[in-house]
C-alpha cells in the first residue's frame, strides 16, 4: 500500500469504538500509579473523585488492565510486578530485573511484560501469577502494543530506540521474534490503529511520528508531533497523542489530519483509552486528566505527588 492509498483508507474508516466501550453494563474506575507514595489511587472517571487508595510495593510505575478486573503494575526499581483489583493487591510476581510496560491479551488470562534490563518480553499468566515464557528481543524493551487480531506485538527497544521489535504471538504462550523495524527517528511508543492494518510509532527525540503497514512493515506516512517523547492511544476512529513536555494532547484523524489540541498539565506523558474516555496522568504534577472521546477535558484532579501511568478497571 502506498501513502495515497493509506490516507484514503484511513479517511474512509467508520467511527468504531472498542468492544465493550459502553458505560451501561459496568462500573468503570481509573487506577492511577502514585510513584512516590507506594500506592495506587482509585478514581471515579465520571466525577474525578478519589474513591480509595491501594497500598503497593515501592515505586509503582506502569499499570495495565487484563481481562477487565485485574491490573498488572510494574515496580521497575523493585524488580517485581503486583497484580491488583479495584480494592487490593492480590499477589506479587518476582523474576524481573526492570519490568516496564504490559500489553494485555484479549483472552483475559495472558499479559506480555517488557523488561528493559533483561531485554526481553515475558508471558505472564495473570490467573496463576506465573511467568510462562520469556523471549529475548536484543535491546532494552519498553513500550509494547498488541495488534487487534492478537497475533503480533511491537516493542520499542528503548526510550529513544533505534529499532522496534516485531514479535509473533500466533501461539500466545510462545512469542517469537520475527523482525526489527528501524524508524526514521529514535522511537518511543507504539500503538495499533483500530483498522487492524496500521501501526503508529512515536518519537523519543523528534517532533515526529510515523505510520506503518502491519503486514509489510513498510512506512506509509510521517506526521508532525509536539515535543518528544510522545505516547499514543486510539478510540472512535481517532488517535490521541500526548506530549508531556509541551503539555498537549493532540487528536488526529487516522489519515494524520490534526483535529484538535487540548492543553493538559506538563508531564502528562502516558495515555490510555476505554469506555469513551481518555486518561492521561502527570508525572510532574501528580494530576490525572479525564477527557471525552473527542479530546475535550472533563476532569483534572491532583491525586498524588507524581503519577506515571493510569488504566481503566471494572469495579
Amino acid at each position: 500500500m502506498n501513502r495515497r492509498e493509506f490516507l484514503a483508507s484511513a479517511a474512509a474508516l467508520p467511527f468504531a469504538i472498542r468492544a465493550g466501550d459502553a458505560w451501561a453494563k459496568a462500573t468503570p474506575l481509573a487506577l492511577v500509579t502514585a510513584d512516590l507514595e507506594a500506592r495506587i489511587v482509585v478514581v471515579d472517571p465520571t466525577t474525578g473523585r478519589v474513591v480509595r487508595h491501594i497500598a503497593t510495593g515501592v515505586g509503582p510505575r506502569s499499570v495495565e488492565t487484563v481481562g477487565g478486573r485485574v491490573a498488572v503494575v510494574a515496580h521497575t526499581s523493585a524488580s517485581i510486578l503486583s497484580l491488583v483489583d479495584a480494592h487490593r493487591v492480590r499477589t506479587y510476581v518476582k523474576g524481573f530485573a526492570q519490568p516496564r510496560y504490559t500489553a494485555a491479551h484479549p483472552n483475559g488470562r495472558l499479559a506480555y511484560v517488557t523488561d528493559s534490563k533483561l531485554g526481553d518480553v515475558a508471558v505472564l499468566d495473570v490467573h496463576r501469577g506465573r511467568v510462562l515464557d520469556r523471549t529475548e528481543l536484543g535491546g532494552p524493551a519498553r513500550h509494547i502494543s498488541i495488534s487487534r487480531d492478537s497475533r503480533t506485538l511491537w516493542v520499542s527497544l528503548g526510550s529513544k530506540a533505534e529499532q522496534v521489535a516485531v514479535v509473533d504471538i500466533a501461539a500466545p504462550e510462545r512469542p517469537r521474534l520475527v523482525a526489527r523495524v528501524a524508524p526514521p527517528f529514535l522511537a518511543h511508543d507504539v500503538g495499533f490503529a483500530p483498522d487492524r492494518r496500521h501501526v503508529w510509532v512515536t518519537s523519543g527525540a523528534q517532533r515526529a511520528m510515523a505510520v506503518y503497514d502491519l503486514r509489510t512493515r513498510e512506512r506509509l506516512a510521517s506526521f508532525r508531533a509536539d515535543a518528544p517523547p510522545q505516547h499514543v492511544t486510539f478510540a472512535r476512529g481517532v488517535a490521541f497523542v500526548t506530549s508531556g513536555d509541551d503539555g498537549t494532547l493532540r487528536v488526529h484523524a487516522l489519515d494524520g489530519r490534526l483535529l484538535r489540541v487540548t492543553r493538559v498539565p506538563v508531564g502528562s506523558y502516558n495515555v490510555q483509552q476505554a469506555w469513551g474516555r481518555v486518561l492521561t496522568p502527570s508525572l510532574e504534577q501528580g494530576t490525572v486528566c479525564v477527557l471525552d472521546d473527542r479530546g475535550a477535558l472533563i476532569h483534572r484532579e491532583r491525586v498524588a505527588r507524581s503519577s506515571h501511568d493510569a488504566s481503566f478497571l471494572l469495579g
